[in-house]
């Protein structure tokens, strides 16, 4: 079984879209389902934003063959666009770097080195200094996976799809908004918006429609992997 993880269930739902006889799956989770891919069995859980979110879908899941953590990532190279795939070669959470397996099938956008941080960056001044450490992109769970993967001795994959630009700023404070189960808080989301409604309310209707092409192009790169 191959075990698919994310944050949330919107950056699963294209890929599991792809799947036969899905249905849902009674975990100690945010989220989860299972089906089959070209007749293997897979399964995605969703668990909410962090490393450690991601460790304990691991880890609440049944033992998979390989783990691929999946979702939305922030460039931090100029070269992303919203929507580009990333393949992440390396994941570095500041204490450790995990290696990532090659997925095969399609080219990706760009491959290399992830950032993968507790925290969403949230100015283009932090990416700046991420990408001068050599890092492509940034984003929240794949070290908590990549952990995981390690402790069960499987292989381990990381595939991103590009949901912020490197030059850009987040109007919205979403690490305010960041919950302890890792899901966001909606009303805070909402109060911080109303204090500037123009500029951030703006942000957040551009930030769903570019995370709805960025899961759609995640899912169509998926189905064409080999793993």
């Amino acid at each position: 079984m191959i075990l698919f993880v994310a944050a949330e269930p919107r950056e699963c739902e294209p890929w599991v879209g792809h799947w036969n006889a899905v249905h849902p799956v009674k975990l100690q989770v945010h989220w989860a389902r299972a089906g089959s891919w070209k007749g293997t069995e897979v399964m995605a859980i969703a668990n909410g934003a962090g490393p450690e979110r991601a460790r304990a879908a691991v880890q609440a899941a049944p033992r998979p063959t390989a783990v691929c953590n999946i979702g939305f990532c922030g460039a931090l190279d100029d070269s992303l666009g919203i929507g580009d795939i990333f393949i992440a070669t390396e994941v570095r959470n500041g204490t450790r770097t995990y290696p990532a397996a090659d997925p095969g099938g399609n080219a990706a956008k760009t491959s290399g080195l992830l950032v993968s941080q507790p925290v969403i960056a949230q100015t283009a001044a932090e990416k700046r200094t991420l990408r001068n450490s050599g890092a492509f992109a940034v984003e929240m769970e794949a070290a908590g996976a990549a952990r995981a993967s390690e402790e069960l001795n499987v292989p381990f994959y990381c595939i991103r799809a590009v949901s912020d630009l490197a030059h850009e700023n987040f109007a919205n404070d979403f690490n305010r908004c960041l919950m302890p189960d890792g899901r966001f808080s909606v009303a805070r989301l909402l109060t911080g918006a109303c204090a500037s409604p123009v500029r951030r309310f703006g942000e957040l209707i551009r930030l769903s429609k570019r995370t709805r092409a960025a899961s759609y192009n995640l899912g169509e790169f998926l189905a064409d992997c080999t793993f």
